[in-house]
């Protein structure tokens, strides 16, 4: 058994005071926590901000550096807190993000921009799910879980969709490795096949109409933003509202998933032996994501602006810190050989998602264009 497996065994089989158990998750948190100051304070830094390099992008990298050499020899003083980083502070970190959002931003969109987002969203998933399964021979999970990514919001939806899916730490980081790969990739392609139909005008497309398409496809929020201001302001501004009107879509996602699978009696089977969090869950048991309903909720608090703006501002901060938190956190725990074994498989099914995000993302634009021309 591993220093980390032994840690865990420990910490779930011996009863602890409120004293004690601060102090068992105290390491991994300061661990956690440093990483992902670390993280932060990089992605300020103005060239990794204009190429859409997230500070959760960056945390996970420093955790995966920092698990594959040194953390070994913690493991054993610091699994406890990391493990409540990536799955507490995660869930924590997914309700507070609801804060990012307000209703009204659907009005700015209308209903073409929330029917496209609908429309690529269940497209990708599906086409992710059956293709990783049937052509690719990918595990189920990996397959939603790089599905998840493509489909909604990166990396935050990569990490948001572990809980219902149970996937492994390895499983997780392969998804989110598709999701920088590919969403960096978006950031210069976006603006060139921009440029290009301006000049041989293959289809018709203003700066507000690029904005609903970089918004309705990229993979993160930050690399939206970086495609859609290399056009112009106003683009950029288009794109980062159908964009975050697309990551409401999360919690409904999440919670139909959760619905599907427990009713299938494969997963329910999969859930009573290996669920990570030790808790059975019988076939045919709908598994509510309880914290994708707390980021309706706090997104519908926002929405009512009652909440003075330096307050949600400071909490979004907050926020950062406990998402990049569990971002390192899940670095930590994974094994740069367990991507490896993964193989091109993933990567291959990632890259065939990208390209029916930008042909088929950009027929269902323009067909649901027409359709409220």
């Amino acid at each position: 058994m591993s220093a980390y497996s032994t840690a865990l065994a420990t910490h779930s089989h011996n009863p602890s005071t409120g004293t004690q158990r601060v102090v068992q998750f105290l390491p991994g948190l300061v661990l956690a926590g440093a990483l992902a100051f670390v993280a932060i304070e990089l992605g300020k830094l103005d060239w990794l901000q204009h190429n859409g390099i997230s500070a959760l992008t960056i945390a996970i990298v420093l955790g995966m550096l920092v698990g594959n050499t040194a953390y070994g020899r913690i493991a054993p003083t610091s699994a406890a807190g990391v493990t409540f980083s990536k799955q507490t502070l995660l869930r924590l970190g997914i309700i507070l993000y609801g804060l990012r959002l307000t209703f009204q931003d659907i009005g700015h969109v209308g209903l073409a921009g929330v029917l496209i987002d609908g429309l690529v969203l269940s497209s990708t998933f599906a086409m992710s799910w059956f293709l990783g399964t049937r052509v690719f021979g990918l595990d189920r999970k990996t397959a939603m879980l790089i599905g998840a990514g493509s489909s909604i919001c990166g990396a935050a939806a990569v990490m948001a969709a572990e809980p219902v899916v149970r996937g492994r730490a390895e499983q997780v980081t392969v998804a989110v490795s598709t999701v920088v790969v590919f969403g960096t990739l978006a950031i210069f392609l976006y603006p060139v096949l921009y440029h290009l139909n301006e000049q041989y005008h293959l289809v018709t497309m203003s700066p507000a109409a690029y904005g609903i398409f970089a918004g309705s496809t990229i993979h993160e929020v930050a690399q939206v933003v970086a495609a859609g201001n290399a056009i112009s302001i106003d683009a950029g501004n288009t794109a980062v509202i159908a964009k975050m009107v697309r990551v409401m879509m999360l919690a409904p996602f999440l919670i139909v998933l959760s619905a599907y699978l427990s009713r299938s009696k494969e997963d329910g089977a999969a859930h009573v032996s290996s669920d990570a969090d030790g808790a059975s869950h019988k076939p045919g048991r709908i598994v509510i994501p309880w914290f994708a309903l707390g980021f309706v909720a706090v997104a519908g608090l926002n929405s009512l602006a009652l909440l003075p703006k330096p307050m949600v501002s400071t909490v979004i901060d907050i926020d950062t810190v406990l998402l990049a938190m569990a971002m390192a956190a899940l670095g930590l725990t994974t094994h740069v050989s367990a991507i490896r074994n993964a193989g091109i498989k993933p990567l291959a099914l990632a890259a065939l998602l990208f390209a029916w995000l930008i042909g088929g993302g950009l027929a269902i634009n323009a067909g649901v264009a027409a359709l409220f021309s």
